[in-house]
C-alpha cells in the first residue's frame, strides 16, 4: 500500500538533533526491527506519538517533531487473510514479551516478522498501537526504509530550522 500524508513523532530529546536518524531503535531494537537494524517508529496522530514515546511511568521530556510522507510498499497489518499469509495474527504483533524473546534468541517473533517482509521489498508497516490507552484507531506506521525521494519520501517539516540551533 501508498501510505501519503503527515506523521508525528515524540522523542527523546537527546535523539532530537537527529529525528530521521532511527539511531534509538537501531541501539536498542524495538518490536519491528531488531538491534542493528535503524527504525523509524512513527504514528499517524499526535497523541498516538505522545502514548508511544511515553509508555512507562510519568510523561518525560519530549521533543514533538512531524513529517510530510509518501512512502510506497507499506505492509498493513490490519489485513488479516495477508498478516496469515507471513504467519503472523494480531495476537502475535500484540504479545507484550518481544523482549524477553529479544533477550532468550536473540529475535522476537516480531522482529523477524519484520525481516521477512524487508526481505520481499516492504519499506514499512502500518500496524495499531500497543501503547497503555491506545485503541484500534491509534496507528502507527514503522519505517525501515526512507529518505527524501520515492518510494519512500519522508521529509521533516521544521520550517523555521529550529531543530539545528
Amino acid at each position: 500500500m501508498l501510505y501519503r500524508g503527515k506523521l508525528y513523532r515524540a522523542l527523546n530529546p537527546v535523539y532530537a538533533r537527529e529525528p530521521l536518524s532511527g539511531r534509538g531503535a537501531e541501539l536498542y531494537g524495538g518490536r519491528f526491527n531488531p538491534k542493528g537494524m535503524p527504525a523509524l517508529y512513527a504514528s499517524l496522530s499526535v497523541m498516538t506519538a505522545l502514548r508511544e514515546a511515553n509508555q512507562a511511568g510519568n510523561l518525560q521530556p519530549t521533543t514533538l517533531v512531524s513529517y510530510d510522507a509518501e512512502i510506497d510498499g507499506i505492509f498493513d497489518c490490519r489485513d488479516e487473510p495477508a498478516l496469515e499469509a507471513e504467519g503472523m495474527d494480531a495476537a502475535a504483533l500484540a504479545d507484550g514479551t518481544w523482549r524477553d524473546q529479544m533477550k532468550a534468541s536473540g529475535e522476537a517473533r516480531t522482529q523477524a516478522f519484520a525481516r521477512r517482509l524487508i526481505a520481499v521489498g516492504h519499506h514499512g508497516l502500518l500496524v495499531r498501537s500497543f501503547a497503555r490507552g491506545a485503541t484500534e484507531y491509534d496507528l502507527n506506521l514503522v519505517l525501515w526504509k526512507w529518505g527524501d525521494a520515492a518510494p519512500a519520501r519522508l521529509l521533516l517539516i521544521d520550517d523555521e530550522n529550529r531543530l539545528s540551533r
